[in-house]
């Protein structure tokens, strides 16, 4: 995966001066009332605490009714059965054609809050008018909000708690695992059929996964396209790559990392470096896909691309398990139908 391009800050309204002054403002919309019979429907089940990845314990007078959450997180805690008490999401959410960003899974865009659609859009005034009580995203960096601008982030963590899981350096399955945990704490049932149903499917894609990679060694690329530049993503780092690799997939380690250890860019006079008989495509909204990429030369000469051997990748995953089964079954059918072309 990479990490989102910085841009220059916008300023929003009494936000472009900041300082304390602006911070208590805010803090005044949110609402004083956060005990029991406050705005924020508190007061159900006693105090509430999650330990989150930072090993930051994060304590609240009661369960959190009103969540705000990057769009993936979101689309997560929804799959787990955390769904009316999301009431503001920021990230890719809405494509252009007005329909739900795939990261945005099976969560209605359309009854929520939508803070920011691309990274640096989070819009600070629209997040103090929620009331939030807690924010939750991703941490693919230790101590790095995910989505979160570095620019106001001092504003946005002053108004609510945060929870940040980590994404990275660890399999894909234990960060499933940790957004479960999370959406029990907030009451979540796990026992539900929709929830064991889907866990059911992942096991059973995870097993077929397996059995694919075992009886169709080809070499996979995870791979990420801009105009400049052709990404060869790393499986060591990135928590689905690493976790389709436990299960026996190919897939090609990049000799010369990028600070970070996530991905070697390439020239794209270079992009033939690495030998491969299927492209796991990044399929995320900000890069290029088949289409944008069939005006270079050397995309085309690939060998996987002359094959027609490219599937997507959705390289920032849904951490649940329906988020996660169909991209497991996805890479299995590539797999399956895949000649070596290397």
């Amino acid at each position: 995966m990479s990490t989102p391009r910085s841009i220059a800050p916008s300023r929003r309204g009494i936000l472009a001066a900041g300082g304390a002054v602006g911070i208590g403002a805010l803090l005044a919309a949110c609402g004083g009332g956060k005990g029991p019979g406050g705005a924020n429907g508190g007061g159900k089940g006693g105090p509430w605490s999650f330990t989150d990845d930072r090993g930051t314990k994060v304590s609240l007078g009661s369960t959190p009714q009103r969540i705000v959450a990057f769009t993936g997180t979101a689309a997560a805690l929804h799959d787990f059965g955390i769904d009316d008490r999301i009431v503001g999401v920021f990230g890719p959410t809405r494509l252009k054609n007005g329909k739900p960003d795939p990261q945005a899974g099976d969560l209605d865009i359309d009854k929520v809050t939508i803070l920011g659609n691309a990274y640096n859009q989070f819009n600070v005034e629209k997040y103090a008018a929620l009331r939030p009580d807690l924010l939750v995203t991703n941490m693919f960096e230790p101590g790095a909000l995910w989505f979160v601008p570095d620019d106001s982030k001092d504003k946005i963590t002053h108004l609510a708690k945060s929870v940040a899981i980590t994404s990275s350096r660890v399999t894909l399955v234990k960060i499933i695992e940790r957004y479960a945990d999370l959406a029990h704490a907030l009451g979540a049932d796990l026992k539900a059929k929709k929830v064991t149903d889907a866990k059911t499917r992942f096991e059973k894609a995870a097993a077929a996964l397996r059995k694919a990679a075992k009886s169709h060694p080809v070499k996979v690329l995870a791979c990420s396209g801009s105009a400049d530049l052709f990404y060869a993503s790393n499986p060591g780092i990135s928590a689905d790559l690493k976790y389709f690799k436990s299960l026996g997939v190919d897939l090609i380690v990049p000799d010369h990392l990028d600070k970070g250890g996530y991905f070697e860019s390439l020239s794209w006079e270079n992009a033939d470096k690495y030998k491969a008989d299927v492209l796991l495509l990044d399929n995320r909204t900000a890069t290029l896909q088949p289409k944008d990429l069939a005006a270079k030369p050397s995309w085309t000469r690939l060998p996987a691309v002359k094959a027609g051997q490219i599937t997507p990748w959705s390289s920032e995953p849904r951490y649940s398990y329906a988020g996660a089964a169909p991209l497991l079954e996805s890479l299995t059918r590539a797999i399956e139908s895949a000649k070596k072309v290397s």
